[in-house]
């Protein structure tokens, strides 16, 4: 989409019916038909940062307490089969905001540079964009990750009325960080300076949200609250309640963070009741990849819960995320979907909801339906690349889902529906499946001077992919420290 037919879009968005094609007929937005009687429905999405599939309780968790967030599954809808965009921040973030898998979206990964791959460029159309022409207020609030200073990404240019927060990943490692961005504006944390430790960001975004929910109360709005907890590093005010607990300083310092955003979604959706916009706000709550770190210590929180390795890896433990989604009086309470789904799918839900249209030529799918228990068009692929230390490729097609490291080795082949731990390469029993995933991946992706396919400079030994053994030699030798950001 070129820079005039993004501005041709974006003033062809006038908040109308949305007609869609399900099955061969025509559906009009469920939002749109209730659009002439009711105010549009506010929007809030919550992002974690790194927070693994089992680190809630209503996804398996013993250990960390999470009564908010699992009250939010009690009174909404959990999604078994969720994915985020990509398996490390930037390219899920990218997917996520443009409707784009990652082999069609601009930003395809950490690699350090402002402008090459790394920043949104004018002509894409972000979430912020549909929904500011569809009459809403817009605010970000957290991590951005796809624009720097001076540059065509910035969250202001990128649909968002108000912006605060760490634009760059790497900046976003430190919670007692000495400046953050609200608009173009740097703010300096005084009570960071000279070595101290007194303005805790993510204390800060919880802030800013609650203020931007009161300040947007009386018109439709949309909260995009991506904080950065629980990313390393661990700091975190208090190790309560886990502070007497017989665990490691860095697994208190986890817990302790993960159930301090558990606090944060308690007060976001208090402040909604408190303010009558409960039943009118629909609330998303999600992950942006997998867990940085499931093994040793790591291994008591089960954090990826029963699926196989972790963030930086396209096996499900580094890409499947968990969704829920919360909306009184229209999404069924305690419910649980297995529908299949990913991030670029957001976008085109998102514009539904507004009565807006989304981009021709996006991957996504509105999910509406879904949430509504209502028949649903799913995709017949889903599609993630990955470039730390190598090229690999993954896709889902049905219950199959194929992983392949580099160019030239041979496609890996899991059946979840039977070995959602992808123990078990079945390639050999399959050929005919293998070769219809082997076809899509050639096709799947679009050509990018800043995200060239390469090979692991360490390929693996014969015998090195062995169920369960992970990437073996290729992934060992191959990650940077770029894919852990």
């Amino acid at each position: 989409m070129t820079e005039t037919t993004r501005r041709q879009f974006l003033t062809s968005l006038t908040g109308g019916a949305v007609v869609a094609t399900l099955s061969g007929r025509s559906r009009i937005s469920c939002a749109a038909e209730t659009a002439a009687g009711a105010r549009k429905p506010n929007i809030i999405f919550i992002l974690a940062d790194d927070l693994g599939y089992g680190d809630v309780g209503c996804y398996g968790q013993k250990l960390i307490q999470t009564p908010n967030i699992d009250n939010l599954a009690a009174e909404g809808v959990r999604f078994t089969q969720c994915y985020a965009g990509g398996t490390v921040c930037a390219p899920s973030r990218c997917c996520l905001m443009t409707g784009l898998h990652s082999g069609h979206g601009f930003v395809r990964g950490n690699a350090p540079g402002y402008n090459e791959g790394r920043v949104l460029r004018p002509e894409d159309v972000t979430v912020g964009d549909i929904l500011k022409a569809a009459g809403y207020a817009t605010g970000i609030v957290g991590k951005w990750g796809l624009g720097e200073p001076d540059t065509t990404g910035l969250p202001n240019k990128k649909g968002f009325d108000y912006w605060f927060g760490y634009l760059d990943q790497v900046h976003a490692h430190e919670y007692y960080t000495d400046y953050l961005w609200r608009n173009e504006e740097k703010v300096v944390l005084k009570g960071n300076l000279d070595g101290k430790q007194t303005e805790y960001s993510n204390d800060l975004f919880i802030a800013e949200a609650l203020d931007f929910i009161k300040r947007g109360k009386d018109k439709p709005f949309f909260l995009y609250y991506a904080g950065t907890l629980p990313h390393g590093k661990f700091q975190v005010p208090s190790l309560e309640p886990y502070a007497d607990k017989p665990w490691p300083p860095t697994q208190k310092a986890y817990a302790a963070m993960v159930t301090r955003l558990d606090t944060y979604v308690g007060r976001i959706m208090a402040l909604l009741k408190e303010l009558g916009l409960d039943e009118n706000t629909i609330v998303f709550f999600s992950s942006d990849n997998g867990p940085a770190a499931r093994e040793g210590d790591w291994a008591m929180f089960n954090s990826a819960g029963p699926f196989r390795a972790k963030k930086g890896d396209l096996y499900e433990g580094g890409i499947r995320a968990p969704m829920i989604v919360r909306w009184p009086g229209k999404i069924r309470p305690n419910t649980v979907s297995e529908q299949v789904w990913a991030f670029w799918d957001f976008l085109p839900l998102a514009a539904e909801l507004a009565g807006a249209k989304a981009p021709s030529g996006i991957d996504g799918i509105s999910m509406l339906p879904a949430l509504l228990k209502k028949p649903q068009q799913s995709h017949e692929f889903l599609y993630w690349e990955h470039h730390a230390g190598g090229f690999s490729q993954a896709a889902r097609m049905g219950d199959w889902k194929g992983v392949r490291w580099g160019t030239k080795e041979p496609l890996e082949l899991y059946d979840l529906k039977d070995d959602v731990g992808e123990t078990k390469n079945v390639a050999a029993e399959h050929a005919d499946v293998v070769k219809k995933i082997e076809t899509y991946l050639a096709t799947a992706r679009t050509e990018s001077k800043a995200w060239q396919p390469r090979e692991y400079r360490q390929p693996a030994k014969a015998g090195a992919k062995k169920a369960g053994a992970g990437k073996g030699a290729a992934k060992k030798a191959g990650k940077k420290k770029a894919a852990t950001r």
